[in-house]
């Protein structure tokens, strides 16, 4: 599957842009990774686990990481991209565990980019590009604040990896400058 063969599912299936931002985002954070743990040669793949990881959210949110596994299938793709998008569900809709390090990245940084997002929006400069760890974690201490985005998924993910927290929200924060920029392009072009 090609990154835009990719993009256009995501498309048929998601209208709303927030949701279409969030899987760029995440897209874009599952490269930074894939970059720096080694696994370039295997970027764009992890991009593609990004971009479709919630595929199946806005039109099926009580089916999420089920409807899509169908979706995916009846269209031939490959059971890598399968296993990876419906695995960030673990525990919540399917019982599909993280396994490799880029199924464990997803699950972290899902829920993560959604809070950082929010933090983001707050400030005067609407952007991660000035944002630090210390700004998140002020957030991330507030349960009411991006209160859809949980906690506990973030940290049994930072877990997983075998990371601490602030690790992973740092990362997470310098993963999101990278394509914020293209982001907004794109988005403000719709």
């Amino acid at each position: 599957m090609t990154r835009e063969e990719a993009f256009e599912l995501l498309k048929e299936y998601n209208k709303d842009n927030f949701h279409i931002r969030h899987a760029l985002t995440v897209e874009g954070v599952m490269k930074y990774f894939a970059e720096k743990l080694g696994y370039g040669e295997e970027k764009e793949f992890w991009g593609i686990v990004g971009l479709l990881h919630d595929l199946d959210f806005e039109q099926y949110p009580n089916e999420h990481c089920i409807k899509s596994q169908e979706i995916m299938r009846e269209r031939g793709i490959d059971e890598k991209i399968i296993h990876a998008t419906a695995s960030h569900g673990y525990k919540l809709t399917v019982d599909i565990k993280p396994e490799h390090e880029m199924e464990k990245i997803l699950y972290a940084i899902d829920e993560l980019t959604g809070l950082i997002g929010a933090v983001a929006i707050m400030r005067p400069s609407k952007s991660v590009q000035d944002l630090e760890l210390k700004s998140v974690k002020k957030k991330y201490k507030n349960e009411k604040f991006a209160a859809g985005c949980s906690r506990k998924v973030i940290e049994d993910g930072a877990e997983m990896l075998g990371w601490d927290l602030d690790k992973l929200i740092e990362e997470t924060i310098l993963a999101m400058r990278v394509d914020e920029a293209d982001i907004n392009e794109y988005m403000n072009s719709l």
